[in-house]
């Protein structure tokens, strides 16, 4: 059968940034983007194991994404 080729989204490299958001209480982690200038996190997606944060490097072309608590 033939694979989906996937495509890469855009996103604002100049004003954000790729973040793991971790809770250290629940373990609770969100990926998604945070503003360079002020702060703010926009969550994409929940990540609940290697496959959804692998999912999440694929749609944006990432190779790695830090983790913030």
């Amino acid at each position: 059968m033939f694979e989906k080729k996937k495509k890469v989204k855009p996103y604002d490299k100049e004003n954000l940034k790729p973040v793991l958001k971790c809770s250290i209480c629940t373990g609770e982690q969100v990926a998604g983007f945070k503003e360079i200038r002020s702060g703010k996190f926009h969550d994409v997606m929940l990540v609940r194991g290697e496959k959804d944060l692998q999912e999440f490097k694929e749609m944006y072309g990432l190779d790695e994404v830090p983790k913030e608590y």
